[in-house]
């Protein structure tokens, strides 16, 4: 049956618009929805969601398409569509309240609530009829519209014992007089729990499904800077060895799914998510400085080069998501048979590129093969297979592998003309953050100038475009409108990158940005008590104001503002914003003893505290010589250095530079000087080029 647009018809939201033409009588959250069900006296369903979602579209097809199930919801139900995306906030308080009712989430999350917005019951996907051991939906929904008329006193009871429960977890939030000292016990600690849940074989942590663990790498990898060891270097090595050479990884286009669903990285779900590939590829960039393993330097030069080809606005922002589906089936533009490889490059070159690649007639993925190189994880089985293939075409090894790329180019090609996944091009903030980060750090560790151009680009467009006229930020931007105010992770994120980009540039006035970011932050967000809480001081009032202090997919905003306060405070020498981060450390100190595993950010923050951490301030007109000391000072991982030049002449411009530039001058007119400090102690300032790099050369 042909229906006309429903409310949701008018949204900016990509994910809301694929629902505009569903029989459902959706609403997008707001007071419209809400008076209504007071109105009516009904109760809200309430579904969460995002465009990239696969079981969200299974969802929407098998019961929210479905004319007679779209009729009980009409009939019983004020019905209100989130993105989850747009939103983080309405996600973050009700996926606590289901995970309270049911002991687990995910999306879609599927919520009722009380028509003043208290949950009584949740759960995620419910099929159309009952199956798999769930319910059907209509079951579920005429369970729900019953208990309604007939156990009111009940449910009310329930919402309101609910409310109570995310209040006293999420309200009171920091640990307060309660908190505990901090130290490198900590890190241990952490480093203990991920070895209890390492899988040696393949790498990662935990059973299927296995998702990066970004933070907690980066963990290690800064520990194994503090007291190396084999054991350490193995969990970090095996695991990215195994995400980059597994499924999960976009062989031809670069690029990394959201997860696998095995416990081999072999296949994913299929989803291209902004946050992953920017935090991904962060993290090889830091192993690749690590370890010196140039596989790993391509991986970060794929990915980016995905993320400057395939998801950037013209405008210099990152578009949010690339779906899982494509033409209704998942996965189906990243999948290939024998058949084709061997038409595309010819039976020969097919042959050894469906070996490489495992491509075969039976297929890892509902017939077909994602592309993979999992026998690598066997350095032995991978030689052999390069010596049998090279001995079988009559080439050198190295020929045969230039011919590997070249056929890699050619499938890209030809995938390109297939139907691409569903884009979602909404710009959030936060995200884009955490891709200024990674495209600025990439740029200096790799000397690759484009991928600083991105990170610089990017912060122009969201310091331009995605900011009220108060100079405080929104939250996501799409199709020339920006909307929603700011969250903590947008401020968090946006600030650590911030001071990335002027440690990448040499423009100091980024750090400047950085600050006033921070102190914004600060002033909307921050609890008395210390820590932070996720919506600002003025923000629309829900249920419960959560904090946000574990990480997910993505780092816990207090963890990343923590990390951007040490940062910021310890360049500009804020002893004000130092503070601030201690205490935000030191109000989830409890949570950190408790559950080490799961505040991987918090920890990093914890790790940037405890020290000690280079300060290096560079005075010089020379940009070329700045960057050449400043190469010299970066060829090792070097995960607590601070790197920062300002120029020999006139004082800042900024305001927040001035102690800087005034405690730190230039000694010698437009002579080169460095200050370095390390932990609580100062070197003399050195002057001149030669000095300074023999004093780089004598500690590295």
């Amino acid at each position: 049956m042909a229906h006309g647009k429903n409310r949701l018809a008018g949204s900016t939201s990509p994910y809301l618009q694929q629902h505009e033409s569903n029989p459902v009588d959706w609403y997008p959250w707001g007071e419209e929805a809400l008076q209504k069900a007071k109105a009516e006296d009904k109760p809200i369903f309430l579904s969460i969601g995002y465009s990239a979602c696969h079981w969200c579209h299974v969802m929407e097809r098998e019961s929210f398409e479905n004319d007679a199930i779209a009729a009980i919801m009409n009939q019983h139900f004020v019905s209100i569509k989130v993105d989850r995306e747009q939103r983080p906030d309405l996600d973050q308080v009700y996926m606590q309240a289901v995970q309270m009712l049911t002991g687990s989430g995910g999306w879609p999350m599927s919520v009722f609530l009380t028509p003043e917005t208290r949950p009584f019951y949740g759960g995620t996907y419910w099929p159309p009829e009952a199956r798999w051991g769930r319910p059907g939906f209509p079951q579920v929904l005429l369970s729900v519209a019953e208990a309604w008329k007939t156990r009111r006193e009940e449910i009310e009871n329930q919402g309101q014992e609910m409310v109570m429960h995310l209040q006293s977890a999420e309200g009171s939030g920091p640990d307060g007089a309660d908190s505990l000292p901090l130290s490198h016990a900590e890190l241990s600690r952490a480093e203990q729990s991920l070895e209890r849940s390492f899988e040696p074989r393949y790498g990662g942590f935990g059973s299927a499904p296995k998702f990066p663990h970004v933070m907690d790498i980066e963990l290690l990898m800064r520990l194994q800077t503090r007291n190396p060891t084999p054991q350490r270097l193995q969990m970090i090595t095996r695991t990215l060895d195994g995400m980059a050479l597994g499924g999960i990884y976009d062989h031809l286009g670069g690029g990394f799914s959201r997860y696998s669903v095995d416990d081999r990285w072999l296949v994913p779900h299929f989803e291209k998510m902004l946050y992953d590939n920017a935090l991904l590829a962060g993290l090889y960039v830091d192993a690749y400085q690590l370890t010196g393993n140039d596989h790993y330097r391509e991986v970060v030069v794929e990915t980016l080069d995905y993320l400057l080809r395939d998801m950037r606005n013209p405008r210099g922002g990152f578009y949010s998501a690339e779906d899982a589906d494509s033409e209704g089936e998942e996965g189906k533009f990243y999948v290939w048979s024998p058949k084709e490889i061997q038409q595309i490059l010819g039976p020969e070159r097919g042959y050894r590129f469906c070996r490489m690649y495992d491509v075969t007639d039976r297929g890892n993925f509902e017939g077909h093969s994602i592309l993979n190189r999992l026998h690598e994880l066997d350095t032995k089985g991978h030689t052999a297979l390069v010596q049998e293939l090279s001995a079988q075409a009559g080439i050198p090894q190295e020929s045969l592998l230039d011919q590997i790329n070249e056929d890699r180019k050619r499938l890209l090609e030809i995938r390109a003309q297939r139907v691409r996944p569903g884009l979602d091009d909404k710009v959030l903030v936060s995200w884009n953050g955490l891709a200024i980060h990674s495209l600025a750090q990439a740029g200096l560790v790799l000397e690759m100038p484009k991928y600083v151009e991105g990170a610089l680009a990017c912060a122009r467009f969201l310091l331009k475009e995605v900011r009220r006229d108060d100079g405080r930020l929104l939250h996501v931007w799409r199709d020339g409108k920006s909307e929603i105010d700011g969250y903590l992770d947008d401020y968090a994120y946006l600030a650590n990158a911030l001071v990335t980009l002027a440690i990448a540039t040499g423009d100091s006035s980024w750090l400047a940005e950085a600050h006033r970011l921070a102190k914004q932050m600060l002033e909307f967000f921050s609890d008395p008590e210390g820590g932070f809480y996720f919506t600002a001081a003025d923000a629309e009032v829900l249920i419960s104001r959560t904090k946000d202090t574990i990480d997910h997919s993505i780092p816990s905003g207090s963890g990343m503002a923590a990390t951007a306060l040490l940062r910021i405070s310890l360049l500009l020498e804020d002893e004000a914003m130092r503070s601030e981060a201690e205490r935000t450390l030191m109000a989830s100190s409890q949570l950190i003893k408790r559950s080490p595993g799961a505040v991987g950010q918090l920890l990093i923050a914890l790790d940037w505290m405890l020290g000690p951490v280079q300060q290096v301030v560079l005075r010089s007109d020379s940009l070329e010589i700045a960057s050449k000391i400043q190469r010299e000072w970066m060829r090792k991982f070097s995960p607590r250095l601070l790197f920062l030049t300002l120029p020999c002449g006139d004082e800042p411009l900024d305001p927040s530079l001035l102690a800087l530039s005034r405690n730190k001058p230039a000694l010698d007119g437009a002579a080169p000087t460095m200050y370095l400090c390390e932990g609580n102690a100062c070197m003399a300032p050195l002057v001149g080029e030669g000095a300074i790099l023999e004093e780089v050369s004598r500690r590295g």
